[in-house]
């Protein structure tokens, strides 16, 4: 069965600061077809566009039953599906460790109902490599960690492909920031 690709980018300018911009932007591939989404909004934080990367993605699916898997450089969300942790907050109410309420409970709840209806498994990639300035050791280093994280399916020439799918999602996210900014810029 071929499996659906999700590649996904979230990011904010200004993050944590009284007035920023976020966006996010998300690839799905499907054997050779390929749609890209972006959108951004104010007032927001890295992890919630992260979050909306994926959710974005899997609302545009037209079925249900697929195959998935999700590619992001956002270590927030691969390993609350990696190491279970959404398990620990459901049964405890939405409370985490730290016994605090999961921050973006909401989100969480709409990403994990998406995820239930396919069968997904999340990758991590690291963020913001711009492969063609790799030095052959950096590089090298860099797959030895992509393995690291997603184990010794992957070759050489996937972990490139998928780092530049990464960055494509990130040039998205990075839209998605920029259509918000210039729409607040116009009020």
């Amino acid at each position: 069965m071929t499996s659906l690709n999700i590649y996904s980018d979230g990011g904010c300018s200004g993050n944590q600061s009284e007035r920023n911009f976020g966006g996010w932007g998300a690839i799905l591939e499907f054997g050779e077809h390929k749609k890209e989404l972006y959108g951004g909004e104010a007032d927001t934080t890295n992890n919630r566009m992260e979050l909306t990367a994926v959710i974005s993605a899997f609302q545009a699916l037209k079925r249900d039953g697929l195959s998935v898997r999700v590619f992001t450089d956002s270590s927030y969300v691969a390993d609350c599906f990696r190491k279970k942790w959404y398990v620990s907050w459901e049964k405890n109410g939405w409370v985490n460790a730290s016994k605090k309420p999961v921050e973006n409970k909401e989100l969480w709840m709409q990403l994990l109902s998406h995820t239930r209806r396919h069968d997904v498994t999340f990758y991590r990639v690291k963020g913001h490599v711009s492969v063609e300035k790799l030095t052959e050791t950096k590089s090298a280093e860099l797959y030895r960690k992509f393995k690291e994280w997603n184990g010794e399916d992957f070759s050489y020439g996937d972990f490139l492909y998928i780092t530049a799918m990464n960055n494509r999602a990130d040039e998205l996210a990075n839209a998605g920031i920029k259509t918000v900014k210039e729409s607040a810029a116009a009020l």
